[in-house]
């Protein structure tokens, strides 16, 4: 039964799906989608096109507002939007350290997660649709993932659209994971350097923080191991586009005089468990290099590979000299399955993903050249997370696909930007830019 109810500006309806887990066995196993209609308070009654949103990830579920904020109060205005919790996340079936043993053992666990990639989530897509609109096309709005997600829609069900808009999310349509990260290093080093010279005083910051964690061994409330590579690793703050004053405000505050000396103040350590805790998004961690699993190489952790390629980023060795510590991106390492606790019981299942070879193709390279569905994209000029390089590739790739190019937003532009990402994007759909 459906439940429906009212925050300002808007009717919000509880909406459940039952699909199945295996999508080529649907008689098998079934598992349950969660997604939040959400119609203008004024447009109850109206027969409005349906747009429905792929949040950005993998592994997050879609955004809970209040009332008719960001991106959603210009979709509003001329649709009924529906939130979908893509498979494993949010309020749909849930995948993580709790439930996955009830699968089995590791590799039962990790055959469960193969079926969790843009090609079965298009697939919940068109089921979901089906009972939604009653048949007719929607419009998608991907954001991040979200976008790889909606370029699979274009290669496995195009028929199911009737307009897609991308926002920070063309993915490269045959890069290997380990081509993704070799081009992300230097971006995320370019975002750095950014930072630090905005706040020149955070360089020291950086490495009194890292040095402290050298020769210390630091342990936040939650039980995760704060390393010099886990520090490192906020720097996925600064793809956001408050993200560099985020980390700088963090950077700050990080020490409190105590008897046995300067110590890492309380807030500090409970500000960072918040920011690198994967315990409520597991997925993005188990998952994320398996989104670009397409080639009979295993993706094998690249992310962690490639970075021996790039020693700048070895903040060890830097503490030996006197450079500025590197902060790293958006990139999952074998160490944060030991250092979080919401991971430590999956490094198994996540090593037998990053082992495996039997990955499908997850984008029609023919479809996309004869696409016919009416595609706009905003591209991130200096996109920390996805690369402007392969997104204005695959753009050439997919017939009638019309980018807009900023370097006015970060990642998050279709979020931080109001009503202006998503209003441009509608407009270049419509041909009305």
């Amino acid at each position: 039964m459906s439940l429906t109810y009212r925050q300002p500006g808007v009717v919000l309806t509880d909406r459940r799906f039952t699909v199945p887990l295996d999508h080529d066995d649907p008689s098998g196993e079934r598992i349950e989608l969660y997604a939040r209609e959400v119609v203008a308070s004024d447009s109850t009654d109206a027969e409005l096109p349906w747009l429905v949103y792929l949040q950005g990830g993998p592994g997050f579920g879609a955004n809970r507002f209040a009332g008719r904020q960001s991106w959603l109060d210009r979709a509003l205005r001329d649709f009924r939007v529906l939130l979908l919790d893509q498979r494993g996340t949010g309020a749909s079936t849930p995948a993580n350290r709790q439930t996955l043993p009830l699968r089995g053992g590791a590799p039962e666990q990790a055959d469960y997660l193969a079926h969790f990639r843009a090609d079965a989530i298009v697939r919940d897509c068109e089921a979901v649709r089906a009972e939604v609109t009653g048949g007719a096309p929607w419009t998608v709005l991907g954001q991040s993932f979200g976008g790889f997600c909606a370029v699979s829609y274009l290669s496995l069900a195009p028929e199911g659209l009737a307009a897609v808009l991308i926002s920070g999310g063309l993915p490269s349509l045959d890069a290997h994971a380990e081509d993704v990260y070799r081009a992300a290093y230097p971006r995320i080093e370019r975002k750095v350097a950014a930072h630090y010279a905005r706040y020149p005083q955070d360089v020291d910051r950086a490495r009194r923080i890292a040095e402290h964690l050298r020769d210390h061994r630091t342990v936040l409330p939650s039980g995760y191991e704060l390393t010099v590579e886990a520090f490192q690793s906020l720097g996925i703050l600064l793809g956001g586009s408050e993200g560099s004053h985020r980390l700088h405000y963090l950077l700050e505050d990080a020490f409190v005089p105590t008897p046995r000396g300067p110590a890492l103040a309380d807030a500090f350590q409970e500000e960072v468990q918040a920011q690198l805790s994967y315990a409520g998004h597991p997925l993005y961690a188990l998952v994320h290099e398996t989104i670009y699993g397409q080639d009979p190489r295993p993706t094998a952790w690249s992310a962690e590979r490639v970075r021996a390629e790039f020693p700048q980023f070895d903040a060890v060795k830097t503490l030996t000299g006197d450079g500025p510590v590197l902060f790293t991106g958006e990139s999952v390492h074998p160490w944060m399955f030991e250092a979080d606790p919401a991971l430590r019981p999956l490094y198994e299942v996540a090593d037998l993903l990053a082992a495996r070879t039997d990955w499908t193709p997850l984008y029609d390279r023919d479809r996309l050249a004869a696409n016919t569905v009416p595609v706009a994209a905003a591209v991130y000029f200096d996109d920390m997370y996805v690369d402007a390089g392969h997104s204005l590739e695959t753009a050439r790739a997919i017939r009638g696909l019309r980018t807009w190019v900023t370097d006015e937003f970060e990642h998050d532009g279709v979020r931080a930007g109001g009503d202006r990402v998503l209003d441009r994007l509608l407009a270049m759909v419509r041909d009305e830019v």
